[in-house]
């Protein structure tokens, strides 16, 4: 057996107990990506976050699942880099880095408000494909019936580095009873299997926007629900502007997610249309919690 130490911080809250909890482990260089698997399958968090040097940028990030490496994941985004600011590691007149990605090299940029640190990432540039399977199946392994999916949106799959399947639902109240049947959805997700699976919700009103979610894993990552979703937060701006406001330049709007899990938590997301395409952040904050020391054994 081996042992690694890992940091505990919890994304898109201040409180230890709320948010998205990602494993940390900073100045990762000495390890490879074998064992970056083992870690992150012990640590058992839906991700864990390895930093390491890069030719191209200020720091390179890695991201793992407990199940394998995935391209992009905003709350170990958040993670990673607030604790490379809080740590000291970057520099405290520094308010900007650039980070490499396996989706490429996107910028960070950091700010104090309210007395707290808060961390806003630039990520991929949004994609979407259409989904051709069964709403209805789709319904059923959330716990739900078919009419409570919002049939004047699309269901698709988005993506700003991670792919998901966004399904709009009707109401608020039906996010709150899903119970999901993650391993019915590969077959369900025929054209992307490997996808998650994003339940929203758009509260839209005259003088404020704001979405609520919740995010059901592949089940092959190893897990089975995520608490607060960087990524899947951003793709949903990008989707409003696509699908609900293709006239409008720009949209600023809160996602609240977490609550079922009991660790509430939100993002805050902007996207600005630019003639190149749709430029997507989302910001957060996020709390140191622990430090801990797991045991892995590599896969043969």
């Amino acid at each position: 057996m081996n042992s690694q130490k890992v940091l505990h911080y919890n994304a898109f809250s201040t409180e230890q107990t709320k948010g998205n909890p990602a494993g940390v482990v900073l100045e990762a260089d000495a390890i490879d990506e074998a064992k970056m698997q083992a870690i992150a399958k012990a640590v058992g968090f839906n991700e864990t976050v390895f930093v390491v040097q890069s030719d191209k940028a200020d720091y390179r990030l890695r991201y793992f699942t407990p199940g394998h490496e995935i391209n992009l994941c905003g709350h170990a985004t958040v993670a990673a880099t607030y604790a490379l600011k809080t740590t000291g590691r970057i520099n405290a007149d520094t308010n900007e880095i650039v980070i490499e990605t396996n989706v490429g090299v996107l910028p960070v940029s950091f700010e104090t408000k309210d007395g707290e640190l808060v961390v806003t990432m630039r990520q991929d540039r949004p994609q979407f494909l259409p989904f051709h399977g069964s709403v209805a199946k789709l319904a059923q392994s959330m716990g739900i019936a078919t009419d409570e999916v919002d049939d004047r949106l699309p269901v698709v799959y988005g993506s700003t580095g991670t792919w998901t399947l966004l399904v709009p639902i009707r109401s608020a109240e039906t996010l709150g009873r899903m119970q999901s049947v993650n391993q019915d959805f590969p077959d369900i997700l025929a054209e992307n299997p490997r996808s998650s699976v994003h339940p929203f919700v758009i509260d839209e009103r005259p003088q404020e926007l704001r979405m609520q979610a919740r995010h059901f894993s592949s089940p092959y990552s190893g897990t089975i629900e995520d608490a607060v979703t960087g990524t899947a937060s951003g793709v949903m701006g990008a989707y409003y502007l696509t699908y609900l406001h293709p006239d409008r330049q720009q949209v600023e709007f809160v996602v609240e997610q977490g609550k079922e899990l009991g660790r509430e938590g939100k993002v805050y997301v902007r996207v600005d249309r630019q003639p190149d395409g749709l430029e997507v952040h989302i910001s957060g904050t996020g709390v140191f919690v622990e430090e801990f020391e797991v045991a892995y054994r590599i896969a043969k």
